[in-house]
């Protein structure tokens, strides 16, 4: 049996108002259509925040079912100082400045680095991680240092509907790998899924694989130009 995990992205954000732009509620949209096409049994969970509901709701639309708020998937935006002392979340940095810093390309230590360290970023991942390995413990997947020891198989697939921030920050867990290196090395564009799925290569040990990283299919499917955010360059530039 395999067990996946899909996190959606929300569509494109009027983050002004924690909502969605039009053409983000287009994306939404696309989203459902895409949906609608999936198995029914699909377990369904979101972020308490209304970008990523909405994406929900009509993502969602015409089916019956329904997420499950999740308050630890909201987004990571524990703030730290950068190089320059410029407080920001703690992923959009300028390449000399992470990539200078030995310890920020380690998963056992990136959260000891110096800019990591003035901020809660290590008591909050911490949290939100151990709160995924719960819900995956629900499912028969148990944390066990850095794999997962199956108590019970499971074929079941489960949604995430969420933030770029966050996922990374699972997906490092997920992974075992700094969750800096790979914000900075993928992208995430909004409405986009990324999947993974268990892999045994042992009887009994799981460990997730990632098989899908920011797909936009259905939005080229509707004839959408995918949106730029996500895009740090643009944020740097002004």
């Amino acid at each position: 049996m395999i067990m996946r995990i899909i996190f959606i992205r929300h569509a494109e954000p009027d983050y002004s108002i924690d909502s969605l732009t039009s053409r983000g509620v287009d994306e939404a949209y696309a989203l459902n259509k895409r949906i609608l096409k999936w198995d029914k049994d699909y377990d369904y969970y979101c972020s308490p925040q209304g970008r990523a509901i909405l994406t929900c709701e009509i993502g969602l639309t015409d089916t019956d079912k329904e997420a499950e708020i999740m308050t630890w998937l909201k987004e990571f935006d524990v703030p730290v100082k950068d190089c320059n002392g410029t407080s920001r979340i703690p992923w959009d940095f300028m390449p000399a400045c992470w990539t200078g810093d030995e310890k920020m390309l380690s998963f056992d230590k990136w959260m000891e680095s110096d800019i990591m360290k003035t901020g809660d970023v290590a008591s909050e991942y911490a949290r939100v991680t151990s709160e995924l390995d719960a819900l995956l413990a629900k499912y028969g997947y148990v944390r066990d240092g850095r794999i997962y020891r199956v108590e019970e198989h499971s074929d079941q697939t489960i949604v995430l509907f969420c933030h770029m921030g966050i996922t990374f920050m699972l997906l490092g867990h997920l992974l075992n790998i700094s969750p800096v290196s790979l914000i900075h090395g993928m992208c995430m564009l909004p409405c986009s899924l990324t999947v993974l799925q268990t892999e045994e290569r042992q009887p009994e040990i799981a460990s997730f694989r990632t098989t899908v990283v920011g797909d936009i299919t259905h939005l080229h499917e509707a004839g959408l130009t995918p949106s730029s955010m996500g895009y740090f360059g643009k944020v740097f530039n002004g």
